[in-house]
């Protein structure tokens, strides 16, 4: 068992060629099976990751402020405290915070990050 403590773990912001805006991540470490990662990813206002996809899926949960998650069909939908998005393997989609609020969620993402260019501003963010 390996246990991480997320209070002892420092942020640092996140490489922007991946992301719009400011962003800080905590690196719980690595997931071993199946292989990925745990990341408590801060968003200000109007950041968001770039469009992008994960072989084995990724599971998001909302820890704090308000934000979205978008597909590459043109689905968009708001999270928050509490909600569980699931991203299955290989779809392309994006997160982040909404235009007025700064979202924080933990990401748990499996299989390597292919990522694959900007997304869209969608509420003016």
């Amino acid at each position: 068992m390996r246990i991480a403590h997320s209070d002892g773990v420092p942020s640092q912001p996140a490489d922007a060629s991946h992301f719009n805006g400011s962003v800080q991540m905590r690196n719980l470490g690595a997931v071993e099976a199946p292989r990925g990662s745990a990341l408590i990813v801060t968003f200000a206002a109007g950041a968001r990751t770039h469009w992008h996809r994960h072989p084995d899926g990724q599971l998001l949960y909302g820890i704090d402020g308000a934000g979205h998650v978008g597909t590459r069909d043109g689905e968009t939908v708001d999270i928050g405290p509490g909600d569980l998005v699931y991203a299955p393997p290989g779809e392309v989609h994006w997160h982040g915070a909404s235009a007025d609020a700064a979202l924080t969620h933990l990401a748990l993402s499996f299989g390597d990050t292919e990522w694959l260019g900007e997304s869209p501003d969608v509420d003016g963010g």
